[in-house]
């Protein structure tokens, strides 16, 4: 990776490239469409939604402006503006060409916009849905794990893991087995590399592991979303949002 540039944290929704931000009333939409040409630096391109530094600074800055700018949106849709993808998590040729600083800075800088996300559910009632319209995997199923319910589209295709387990024999740098187990509450001996796809548990019934709130028919675009969670029987309780609390 060429010499680092210096990094700019400023911006603003009219200058996104990687996100569209839209509200109407009380309900926001957060659209991930990343360039792939659109890398913060030369050399890799971001494909199939995965993200880098720059993706991210994007996304924190819509959570902030959100939570203080928005106070009236209680509700924020995240999804994605591809066809068959959700996220395939940080960019690996990225990842492979940067220094070692700025890649514990990158993990740093991406929890912290994880956190964040889940800080305005707990403390600014804006409850985060995540309309997975496709596979999300690694960082992409953080990112949707960030947020309070998953709904998983049934298209007999997508699905949610976390391959850099099996695959680079890394664990999920922004938090993805503490969620999976402390939020999810998906049980310790099921393997967290491989969960079942909804048509395995089911169109009709949410997946019995927790890895998503309840799988969904048709694009995000053209269904109405559930309107609540849904938990399989015998299933602990998942986080209550500050709405479901009051």
């Amino acid at each position: 990776m060429p010499d680092q540039p210096r990094v700019e944290f400023r911006t603003a929704p009219e200058r996104y490239r990687h996100w569209r931000l839209a509200t109407e009333g009380p309900v926001a939409t957060l659209t991930m469409d990343v360039d792939e040409q659109g890398g913060i630096v030369p050399g890799y391109e971001l494909k199939l939604n995965s993200y880098d530094l720059g993706v991210d600074i994007e996304l924190y800055d819509a959570v902030q402006r959100l939570r203080f700018e928005h106070p009236e949106v209680r509700a924020v849709i995240v999804t994605s503006g591809k066809e068959k993808v959700f996220c395939a998590g940080a960019n690996i040729r990225m990842l492979a060409a940067a220094p070692h600083a700025w890649k514990v800075n990158f993990c740093k800088f991406t929890n912290e916009t994880r956190n964040g996300i889940e800080d305005a559910s707990e403390n600014s009632g804006q409850t985060y849905l995540a309309a997975c319209n496709g596979t999300a995997s690694g960082g992409g199923y953080e990112l949707a794990l960030a947020c309070d319910h998953i709904m998983l589209i049934d298209d007999r295709s997508s699905a949610v893991a976390l391959p850099e387990l099996p695959l680079l024999g890394v664990l999920p740098g922004t938090g993805g087995l503490t969620r999976v187990t402390d939020k999810r509450h998906v049980r310790l001996t099921w393997p967290t590399t491989s969960p079942p796809s909804p048509r395995a548990s089911g169109a009709a019934r949410p997946c019995s592991g927790g890895w998503w709130t309840r799988p969904c028919r048709g694009p995000p675009g053209r269904r109405r979303w559930p309107s609540g969670p849904a938990r399989s029987p015998g299933a602990p309780p998942g986080p209550r949002t500050p709405r479901e609390s009051s």
